[in-house]
């Protein structure tokens, strides 16, 4: 089993995804925001890879207007080495990476210039895909679509135009359940039709069932009838609803007593499973490291390592209590680590909680740092306290302090994204 995360990696220096306007999209900056967002793929790549996450979807703004008349450079040219360098770590580390294409690339419009623009975007994913020389288990995700007033048009529009994407598309493409329109069954009838493989998510059924029911074990062992050997693991998409939020909408983080209560119903564990979630890298981790077959207690150390003074500047209670849990080095209490410091980001925050944290932070620095970085941090904290400064510009002084004297221990720290 795999247990993978969206786009975005919370906790690692460098490794936001750039974009332009359009009126500044000159071949020259196409080039170096393209140049960025490669370098920004490739420590995420590296992250995962550290990290035993063997399963990620990429951005799909990696190229910017990579699918649109306003950047005719021929990236997949200008990058190629990029892409197979980034590859070559992907195919070696045995991870599966994917593409989810936006709202906006819809098959089954009765508006031809929609379509037109949908085969575009479907051909400018599979085109990154094969920049990277990875194989058709490699998938990109789309929902069905819409209804526009009569859904066995649409359904019989989205086979005609399916039938007209390029075999390199067709041969990745893979359709999923959504949260109003199509439920899975509609969903997997398209599938079979198509030969193509569906992918089931859990939070578009609960909210949009079919109307025979059905226990999200049954719905997912039914999607495997659709997938072939050639396309790998069978994929799912696992999300929890966000309380008092909109109907769909994700939570935080990945509550992980309702997660392993899915699990456990699971019968096939070879399956892939990819978390939608405001965490991202984060809850992946608590959901593998919750599902280990191997468990050690090293591996929630390093967890702590990295928590430990978010925590600190969140409840210094909990900052206790979890130290207390770990000091059993024979024990793996997991499930309990997780709910401590979920508790903690639950708390009321306070002032002078933070001011602590700093300061231990500050620690590590104040030995070599210079005078003007002394008078620096000072002012800044103090300007924290009588609330003329903000604790976020407290923050990115101690992150650029970080860098500059290379602690490479704070800079993976959560404490300076959190």
């Amino acid at each position: 089993m795999s247990i993978g995360y969206a786009c975005l990696n919370i906790g690692t220096p460098h490794t936001n995804i750039r974009s332009l306007m359009q009126k500044n999209a000159t071949a020259e900056k196409l080039t170096e925001v393209t140049a960025h967002n490669l370098e920004t793929l490739e420590r995420i790549v590296d992250y995962n890879i550290a990290n035993d996450i063997h399963l990620y979807r990429i951005s799909s703004d990696l190229i910017p207007f990579g699918s649109s008349p306003v950047n005719t450079l021929p990236w997949w040219d200008i990058h190629a080495e990029a892409f197979q360098h980034i590859g070559a770590k992907i195919r070696k580390s045995g991870m599966r990476v994917s593409f989810h294409p936006g709202q906006y690339t819809v098959l089954n419009s009765p508006d031809e210039d929609v379509v037109a623009r949908a085969i575009l975007d479907l051909a400018y994913h599979a085109k990154m895909l094969e920049c990277l020389g990875v194989d058709n288990q490699h998938k990109i995700v789309l929902h069905v679509g819409g209804i526009y007033g009569d859904k066995k048009e649409a359904l019989e529009r989205f086979e005609q135009n399916f039938r007209r994407l390029p075999e390199a598309v067709r041969n990745r493409l893979i359709i999923e359940n959504d949260d109003r329109l199509y439920n899975i069954e509609e969903v997997l009838e398209l599938a079979h039709r198509l030969q193509i493989p569906a992918v089931y998510d859990n939070l578009h059924h609960a909210i949009n069932p079919t109307p025979s029911g059905g226990t999200d074990p049954y719905w997912i062992a039914e999607a495997k009838k659709t997938w072939k050997a050639v396309d790998g693991n069978q994929k799912i998409h696992y999300s929890q609803q966000a309380p008092g939020k909109r109907p769909g909408a994700h939570t935080d983080t990945i509550d992980l007593k309702t997660f392993l209560t899915f699990h456990d119903q699971l019968e096939d564990k070879q399956i892939d499973i990819m978390l939608e979630v405001k965490d991202k890298n984060l809850s992946a981790i608590k959901c593998q490291n919750a599902t280990t077959t191997a468990p050690k207690s090293v591996l929630l150390e390093k967890e702590w390592g990295r928590y430990k003074y978010t925590i600190l500047e969140k409840s210094p209670a909990v900052y206790q209590a979890i130290r207390t849990l770990l000091k059993d080095k024979e024990a793996y209490p997991v499930q309990e680590f997780y709910r401590l410091i979920d508790t903690a980001f639950a708390a009321e925050p306070s002032p002078g909680y933070a001011e602590n944290a700093a300061a231990h932070v500050w620690g590590y620095f104040k030995k070599h740092a210079t005078e003007t970085e002394r008078r620096q941090y000072e002012k800044n904290l103090s300007n924290y306290r009588n609330n003329t400064g903000t604790l976020a510009t407290l923050k990115r002084q101690l992150f650029k302090l970080a860098e500059k004297y290379e602690t490479d221990y704070l800079l993976q720290s959560l404490y300076f994204y959190i």
